[in-house]
């Protein structure tokens, strides 16, 4: 069985819903609070997981309430618990989220204890992590203890570069592929990246050593390139009424990931395309993990796509 490894961030949300985002300064009645489970790393392992896929999540909760109840959530999720350790007189990381009517969001992440996972981790899981199918990593936890888990790895490396940053050259050359979004790409590139110039975007990350590079365009869909075939393809996707777009991004990971290894002999742009299906299903409904689909069969349809 294909074995898909999260090494990453696990947080609490504590969301609110107003009718628009705040300006600076300014302070709105709210419509609803919503308590939940989130974190990047947490998102992707039970979108996965939500899927079908066997999952396994490398990760640190705090001593608090909330990290015995995380630990228990993977479990329902389905998602091995093997490596999910508890940090003594830390907290949990939280995720404070404003969701307003629109779907935008707005975001602030204390890490808690997702900024203690070490390399040390690594080392307690290296078995794991090196026989990985799929290793999934990204950046709300220490740059350093991702790559050293990307240089272990023998199979396919999937970064997801978020939250944006600059400094992170040093693992390019170690991803099978690096999925970003625009403003992701941007930062990385020097570029103002929109759909008009995605083609060049991804020309300058592949520079970087990246074997495949991905850029999702939230209802766009995502564009993509990769070394051995690097004419750009516009994946398109469905259109819809968002009503909470917080996640649709590690829905989107997670989903490519199981893909990745349930359906290796369909070509990229159909496994794109079904990623992307799961992340709008994701943003049709309000909260994060709760809003991912569980085994859909996203293989229904052909999806659209064009080269650039």
């Amino acid at each position: 069985m294909s074995k898909i490894v999260v090494l990453g961030s696990c947080s609490v949300d504590f969301t609110t819903y107003a009718p628009r985002l705040p300006m600076p300064g300014e302070t709105l009645h709210g419509t609803k609070f919503t308590t939940s489970f989130g974190g990047k790393g947490a998102n992707q392992c039970v979108a996965a997981a939500k899927l079908g896929g066997h999952t396994y999540m490398i990760c640190r909760v705090g001593d608090d309430q909330w990290g015995s109840k995380y630990r228990d959530h993977f479990r329902e999720a389905g998602v091995d618990v093997t490596h999910v350790h508890i940090t003594e007189n830390v907290s949990t990381g939280i995720a404070q989220i404003c969701v307003a009517d629109n779907g935008e969001n707005q975001i602030v992440i204390v890490p808690g204890s997702n900024g203690h996972l070490g390399k040390t981790d690594v080392v307690n899981a290296s078995d794991l992590i090196e026989n990985a199918d799929v290793l999934i990593g990204q950046l709300e936890t220490p740059y350093e203890t991702t790559l050293e888990a990307f240089k272990l790895c023998k199979g396919l490396k999937l970064l997801n570069a978020a939250p944006a940053r600059e400094d992170i050259h040093e693992i390019l050359p170690y991803c099978s592929i690096l999925c970003v979004n625009e403003p992701e790409a941007s930062l990385l590139t020097n570029l103002n990246v929109d759909i008009s110039n995605a083609a060049l975007a991804l020309k300058k990350l592949l520079g970087k050593g990246c074997d495949t590079v991905i850029i999702t365009l939230g209802e766009k869909g995502a564009v993509y390139a990769s070394k051995g075939d690097p004419n750009p393809v516009h994946v398109m996707c469905e259109s819809v009424t968002p009503i909470d777009t917080t996640g649709a991004g590690d829905a989107f990971v997670g989903a490519l990931a199981v893909f990745l290894v349930s359906n290796k002999d369909l070509p990229l742009h159909q496994i794109v395309g079904a990623a992307c299906d799961v992340a709008t299903i994701s943003v049709t409904k309000e909260g994060t993990q709760t809003s991912y689909p569980t085994n859909y069969n996203v293989f229904i349809k052909k999806y659209k796509y064009v080269m650039l």
